[in-house]
């Protein structure tokens, strides 16, 4: 059984190779990208077994999603094709040389009609970890139901459930987006957030500390909780410890996927047994490694790279 199962939406990710308006490139470039599989690609690299939950289309693009899961070694068992649903796809453009661009057409996808019934709960019960994001519970109301759905199977099997808020505007309005993922944080034991993020599903304003939002949430009980500030590194509470741990230094390529590799990070240190200051860098680390490289998840490390963001700028490894 794999240590860890993720469930989602995988998309197929168009993108150009340049910077500007993608209107402009000659070529695009054919990826695969979803928070979910991001945070299973991350873990598996690091030596974590790792399965994938969800649906593709009868596609291309949904044989791309299976064929570059299979490749990073992700269980991918337990996806279901479905022949009457098209795969999600997303469009990602540099915009400038800082800023990038997402679009998604993922309206009526094969992914947004994940159900309760495609939890397989052999699979959730056999983990030590079920990590779940915001974005499933945004795509539909069964794809909700099936997030609840695993999050309650894993929480009655003792297995550990991981959720990340992951809140996306385009997908639905704040005040809905908190009132689900306030019900969702009842069945999770550590909840991922971006400092915005937590202080909306705490109910605070724009001038509460990071600390507080996570105080806050933890009182809607996960025993961890984990702020990630971007360039100002991660918080974490856990219990009555409260730790910082700072981010590493990098030149940024691609903002993109930055908070997913940082739960893969955090969670692959806890499967590890380190404290909560080890997973906090863990987690920092890898975020780094994901915006110092373009793509989600295609610059994440093996774990006999992690010590390559310490080298010398210019080092060659013969």
């Amino acid at each position: 059984m794999p240590d860890v199962v993720t469930m989602g939406e995988t998309m197929a990710v168009v993108s150009g190779a340049g910077i500007g308006p993608l209107r402009h490139e000659a070529s695009l470039r054919l990826g695969v990208a979803g928070a979910e599989a991001t945070v299973a690609i991350g873990v598996r690299r690091l030596g974590i077994s790792a399965a994938y939950v969800g649906r593709v289309g009868d596609d291309e693009l949904g044989r791309a999603v299976l064929m570059r899961l299979r490749g990073e070694g992700v269980d991918v068992d337990a996806v279901r094709v479905d022949p009457s649903a098209p795969t999600g796809l997303m469009v990602k453009e540099r915009r400038t040389s800082k800023v990038s661009r997402v679009r998604y057409y993922r309206t009526g996808s094969a992914g947004s009609r994940l159900a309760a019934a495609d939890v397989p709960e052999g699979l959730v019960a056999g983990a030590r970890v079920l990590h779940v994001t915001g974005i499933t519970a945004a795509l539909s109301d069964t794809a909700r139901q099936a997030a609840k759905q695993g999050m309650i199977l894993a929480r009655s099997h003792g297995v550990l459930v991981s959720l990340d808020y992951n809140y996306r505007a385009a997908l639905w309005p704040p005040e809905r987006a908190r009132t689900v993922l306030r019900d969702l944080t009842a069945y999770a034991d550590v909840v991922f957030a971006g400092d915005d993020e937590a202080r909306m599903v705490a109910g605070l304003g724009a001038t509460a500390a990071p600390d507080e939002a996570a105080r806050a949430i933890a009182s809607l009980g996960p025993a961890q909780v984990v702020v990630k500030l971007g360039a100002a590194g991660a918080l974490g509470l856990a219990g009555d410890e409260l730790v910082r741990a700072s981010a590493i230094p990098v030149d940024v390529l691609d903002p993109v996927g930055a908070g997913d590799a940082f739960a893969a990070g955090y969670l692959a240190a806890l499967l590890g047994g380190e404290p909560i200051e080890q997973r906090l860098r863990c987690g920092c680390r890898l975020g780094a490694f994901a915006v110092a490289s373009c793509g989600d998840w295609e610059g994440l490390p093996l774990v006999d790279e992690l010590d390559l963001l310490d080298r010398a700028d210019g080092d060659v490894l013969r």
